[in-house]
């Protein structure tokens, strides 16, 4: 059986379809069977009303899936509008079986001819998990017809332009306001791009034999909230500071130190036990009066490091930290103190210039920083952010979340895991800076890197979905830390 709290790639996908057809003897029909009729009863359940029902298939199975719910239209005494692209009917041996029953019950096929009629409601059949390219000549036309039409888009399997794998769209995609993907999740649909056209994600599982599983794994980790109480157990009633570690934070250059004092307090909200904040002199009083819990020491440059750092158990650089000789030089003892180590912002800029494995660290980069690590272009990374993230992973032997819509957690040797919350309210400066700070201090309490990242990254999209019901435009890095307190004690949201 499936695991909601798995994500698959498109080879396990197709491999469970294979298995499961050859187990059954009949060619995947009875799969296609199921996923039409699952099919059917979704739209029925999101829109009971639509009663002229349009229809674009391809040659292929997708095509099929879409006959098959036609058919199961028709028979509900709906109308029923079945379009294929110019010159390709259906060609795949179960598209033209589905083709032929859709037929003995009145269908009708129609060519697209640039325009579509007018529908209660489109259902996407066109291109299903093998299509990793641009769509071109009348699939795309077809594609920007549905996405320029009042009805909403009902997506079988993949937005069709979609790549489920990656979560790219090279071309035009269909956007849709629905997708039921059947047997698995996919990985691709929760992550980049992928999530401007996939709409609300659902699931037709369908019914699998066991003996179809064999062999097949996931190829990430769906990270909700559900995550949480596993990771963040109620503190003992006897306990004290030091158990819940000592977080070192290093930044604030000049006229950034707002950036350092956001990554502290998140620190400090998500649980540590004490908290430093080495950063220039001109930010020691403002830093004070902002947050009196930390212990807050004036760095103008790193002779004065090494003592905060024995005392630290981990250290977190980066926010506000800068590029200049200042910053490189706590950039440099930083690295050298052999404790763990959380690198954002401009850490992660000098990491570039001059990179080396950091075995005990966790990395925060957003596309751009990431580049940099990559030594590519931005595009590239958001083409493939699964693949570069491990790559990142890789690279520099190190935890990796790479931020962003669908944010992705790697590890060397690891499966990633995908959070699943955030918002676009959040794109907005200082929301990076407590990211920094909250895995600090899941970190400093015990977690490990994987875990305390994955965890950190969950808990601040979390607290942005929290802070966003007043709305996601104008949403500000401080309007989480109040839900983030919360969320850090989910025994008392249970």
């Amino acid at each position: 059986m499936v695991n909601l709290a798995d994500l698959f790639d498109s080879a396990a996908a197709r491999a469970l379809d294979a298995q499961a057809s050859a187990l059954a003897g009949d060619g995947g029909w009875e799969l296609m069977a199921q996923a039409g009729l699952a099919a059917w009863q979704r739209l029925l359940r999101h829109w009971p009303q639509a009663l002229n029902v349009g229809v674009v298939v391809g040659s292929g199975n997708n095509g099929g899936d879409g006959l098959v719910l036609a058919r199961h239209a028709l028979l509900a005494g709906r109308r029923v509008t079945a379009l294929t692209l110019p010159g390709k009917p259906p060609a795949a041996a179960l598209a033209q079986r589905a083709t032929s029953d859709f037929r003995s019950v009145g269908g009708a096929l129609a060519e697209f001819d640039g325009t579509l009629p007018a529908a209660d409601i489109w259902v996407d059949g066109l291109f299903g998990l093998g299509f990793d390219r641009a769509p071109e000549g009348a699939a795309q036309a077809v594609i920007e017809a549905l996405n320029a039409q009042d009805a909403p888009v009902f997506a079988l399997d993949v937005p069709s332009g979609v790549d489920a794998d990656r979560g790219a769209v090279p071309g035009v995609a269909v956007r849709a306001a629905l997708t039921l993907q059947f047997i698995v999740p996919h990985r691709g649909l929760y992550t980049g791009d992928a999530l401007e056209h996939a709409g609300e994600p659902a699931l037709a599982a369908l019914q699998l034999p066991k003996a179809a599983w064999q062999g097949v794994s996931a190829a990430a980790e769906h990270w909700t909230g559900a995550r949480l109480p596993a990771l963040l157990k109620p503190r003992r009633a006897n306990s004290h500071k030091g158990e819940s570690g000592h977080v070192l934070c290093v930044g604030g250059n000049r006229g950034s130190g707002g950036a350092i004092a956001l990554a502290a307090e998140a620190g400090l909200r998500t649980g540590a036990g004490l908290l430093s904040i080495g950063t220039r002199g001109d930010h020691v009083g403002p830093l004070l009066a902002r947050l009196p819990e930390a212990m807050v020491h004036a760095l103008e440059d790193g002779d004065a490091l090494p003592g905060l750092l024995e005392k630290a158990k981990v250290v977190a650089i980066g926010p506000g930290l800068g590029q200049d000789d200042w910053a490189r030089a706590l950039f440099a003892r930083v690295l050298a103190c052999g404790k763990p180590l959380v690198l954002d912002a401009d850490a992660l800029n000098l990491l570039a210039r001059d990179p080396r494995a950091l075995p005990d660290a966790i990395l925060t980069p957003h596309p751009g920083e990431a580049a940099r690590l990559l030594e590519c272009a931005t595009a590239e990374i958001q083409a493939d952010r699964y693949r570069c993230a491990q790559a990142l992973a890789e690279r520099y032997h190190a935890v990796v979340v790479l931020k962003g819509a669908g944010s992705i957690v790697v590890a060397p040797g690891r499966t990633p895991r995908l959070i699943a919350a955030g918002n676009p309210g959040m794109a907005v400066g200082g929301m990076g800076d407590l990211l920094t700070g909250i895995i600090a201090s899941l970190r400093a309490q015990g977690l490990d890197a994987f875990d305390a990242a994955a965890c950190g990254a969950l808990l601040h999209a979390l607290a942005g979905d929290v802070a966003a019901l007043d709305g996601a435009r104008g949403l500000l890095p401080t309007d989480l830390l109040a839900p983030l307190r919360r969320l850090a004690n989910p025994e008392l949201l249970q």
